[in-house]
């Protein structure tokens, strides 16, 4: 009981003291206080003046926001003695002002109808804030809107160190300007179709003084010119087309980005998930952990800051969303974030990654000590053995010494049952309810896809086959007269087309007196029919001397159509085959000298791996195969083969000719007497002319079609 009175005391002594330091803290901000908050219309101009006890040792810092408009102000130290916290003005742009008092500091809201851009200054014990004048609703807007970005606070004229362009993750231009000091002015506006940026007290080296075409990145930004004039340095930024930009400057780094204009203009996503309210900030050296409390003030988040996040930063933003400038500030100073709930816990990265390294290995501690429970699995489509196939196969990772993962955890099991299609996993809680969300996405209908294949084949043949026989007959000699023809001195001459022919002209080689043919040129046969002929003999009155003359001629026209059509059904992301035709056999001789008998095919082969896309479109790998018979050889039949192999994407129910081959064979053969084939007109008796044409086509036609019930199937 001693002891436990002891350590009451030593409580409330330790509250107490608590309380003095709480006390102590308070009087010591409480320097001054806040008398009266009032708006006055001075040389066109609306100023709101803010009268103290005390005055201000430097103007308060502030922020603007676009939507609502809105300007406020932080007072340190400063207690609210106005005895309200609302004063209604309505005058001009200004509706009204709210002074609230909290944590040792008291904060004046100015509520605006538009949002504008303001400057502060100390005028005794008052504080005067200067509204800029906003463009009137009716009426033309004037050609140039000034914007006073940042004052200038340098007394030296410096040089812009760099000028760099990027294109951003979102399609938005992005100029970066390397400054030289974080006190540089800016005054940016937006003069036409353009935006003209002035740095004030500022240089340019000869390097920088370029025009730069960055029409090619793909961002509405597309000229760029950086000059200096006098004591400034002037850039003109040339964008298309309907845009927007905004701007910050985080230390020495001034950026400027221009995107595309929203259709939805109530929607504020000025960058990739960056959906904020627009906020104006201007601080000069302010400590991170105060510029973290003013973006919770704005956004009503809870932040809670490490202890390890120190040091400050200038910062300047301009209409840029509240998530974009509280990402900015984190990357300024190599910041991480982790958000629970409407709560965001600010530290440095290395802090926060060891945090969360830390969760991780205690949730892996924690599962490897998790009783296991079993629950069966009822397949309705899938195989239960490829499923737990699935479940339990490792895979190594890619690196070197990478290790083997899997679905379920390293104590995890699976088996299955193939004759009720069931599966049992043994595992953790959270597995098996992670194995019940894999099994309703894998477990499901697959669709069927029909495949239809028209396979046509045309050909033209046309053929043309002329030729001359020319022969003679001699029977003076065989009748008893003087065979051939006389020379003179009783002798004579006989002719033949050949030895034979001339002796059995001449009457001394017996019956045989025919002189032959003297031109055998006939047509040639085409496509197995023989040539017509027409023949005529000329002859003497007495019959024993002819001259026989046969001509031939043979033309044909052939037109033929093949058309195989395949067809055959499978699942989607499944391979089908389907073939029909004829084997023939070949001789093979075996490593023993043995010989056997091997077939080859001759088939019409349809092979087809359909995958449905999100689209309803299919995606189809062919391999389609035409052979025929081919002409004989000592080593068997040969085969003709077309062969088509090729993926393609085609709309469900439409058709895509795929592949064709055409083939055109002509030929022109003339056969002729030397020197005689060549007389004109009656050169055409002594050669023979055959022209033959083929034309043969083949065309491949494919439609794939998604089946939704089994009458489709029929």
């Amino acid at each position: 009981m001693k002891q436990k009175n002891v350590a009451i005391v030593k409580a409330l002594r330790h509250a107490a003291a608590t309380t003095v330091a709480v006390l102590v803290s308070t009087a010591a901000w409480a320097q001054g206080a806040i008398e009266a908050v009032t708006g006055t219309l001075q040389g066109g101009m609306e100023v709101v003046r803010i009268d103290l006890t005390e005055p201000l040792a430097a103007v308060p810092t502030g922020f603007a926001t676009q939507s609502p408009a809105r300007i406020a102000l932080d007072f340190p130290g400063t207690e609210n003695a106005t005895g309200r916290s609302l004063v209604e003005v309505n005058q001009g742009n200004l509706k009204s002002v709210n002074v609230v008092q909290a944590q040792g500091r008291s904060r004046v809201v100015l509520n605006l109808k538009q949002a504008t851009a303001y400057r502060a200054e100390i005028q005794g014990k008052s504080l005067l804030v200067m509204l800029e004048s906003v463009p009137a609703q009716q009426g033309a807007a004037p050609a140039v809107q000034k914007t006073v970005f940042a004052e200038s606070y340098n007394p030296d004229i410096l040089p812009i160190k760099d000028v760099d362009f990027r294109r951003g993750a979102d399609g938005a231009g992005r100029i970066i300007v390397g400054l030289a000091s974080n006190q540089v002015g800016v005054d940016l506006r937006q003069q036409g179709k353009g935006l003209t940026i002035d740095f004030l007290r500022s240089s340019l080296p000869e390097g920088l003084r370029r025009r730069l075409d960055v029409a090619d990145f793909g961002t509405p930004v597309q000229l760029i010119t950086s000059t200096e004039q006098g004591e400034r340095v002037r850039m003109v930024i040339e964008p298309i087309g309907e845009w927007e930009h905004s701007a910050y400057q985080s230390d020495n780094q001034f950026v400027i980005e221009v995107r595309q204009k929203k259709v939805d203009l109530s929607k504020l996503t000025q960058g990739p998930g960056y959906s904020g309210e627009k906020l104006s900030l201007n601080f000069q050296n302010i400590e991170v952990r105060s510029l973290l409390q003013v973006i919770a003030d704005f956004t009503n988040f809870n932040i809670v800051t490490s202890d390890t996040v120190t040091g400050a930063l200038t910062l300047r933003l301009k209409d840029v969303p509240w998530d974009q400038a509280l990402q900015i500030i984190m990357d300024a100073k190599g910041l991480g974030m982790r958000k629970t709930g409407s709560v965001l816990w600010i530290a440095p990265k290395d802090e926060i990654d060891d945090r969360t390294k830390k969760d991780y290995e205690a949730a892996l501690a924690i599962q490897k000590l998790e009783p296991l429970r079993t629950q069966a699995f009822q397949l309705n489509y899938a195989k239960a053995d490829a499923i737990v196939d699935q479940l339990t196969k490792s895979s190594s990772g890619g690196a070197a010494g990478g290790s083997s993962t899997r679905f379920l955890s390293e104590r995890g099991s699976a088996i299955s049952e193939p004759r009720t299609n069931q599966i049992f996993v043994s595992d953790t809680q959270a597995k098996l309810e992670e194995v019940r969300e894999l099994l309703a996405r894998l477990d499901v209908a697959v669709r069927q896809v029909m495949i239809e294949a028209r396979i046509v084949e045309a050909s033209d043949t046309f053929g043309r086959s002329l030729g001359v026989r020319l022969g003679g007959t001699d029977l003076r000699a065989n009748r008893g007269g003087d065979g051939g023809y006389a020379l003179g001195g009783n002798n004579r001459v006989g002719f033949g087309t050949s030895y034979g022919n001339a002796v059995a002209t001449s009457g001394a080689g017996g019956p045989v007196n025919n002189l032959g043919q003297f031109i055998n040129l006939p047509a040639q046969a085409l496509g197995g029919y023989d040539p017509s002929s027409f023949a005529i003999s000329i002859f003497n009155t007495a019959a024993n001397r002819f001259l026989n003359l046969e001509i031939s001629a043979l033309e044909a026209d052939g037109k033929g159509k093949v058309v195989s059509s395949p067809r055959v059904v499978t699942a989607d992301q499944t391979k089908a085959l389907i073939e029909q035709g004829t084997e023939y056999p070949y001789p093979v001789t075996a490593p023993n000298g043995a010989t056997t008998i091997a077939f080859k095919k001759a088939v019409l082969k349809l092979e087809v791996i359909p995958q449905i896309t999100p689209e309803g479109n299919i995606i189809l790998d062919l391999d389609v195969n035409k052979d025929s018979r081919g002409e004989g050889t000592t080593q068997g039949v040969a085969i003709n083969t077309k062969h088509i192999k090729t993926q393609v994407l085609v709309e469900n129910g439409g058709t895509v000719v795929i592949g064709g081959i055409f083939e055109l064979e002509e030929k022109t053969d003339e056969t002729k007497t030397p020197f005689l084939g060549d007389v004109p007109v009656l050169g055409n008796l002594f050669k023979t002319r055959t022209k033959d044409s083929r034309k043969t086509e083949m065309l491949v036609f494919i439609t794939p079609k998604v089946i939704t019930d089994r009458a489709g199937q029929r």
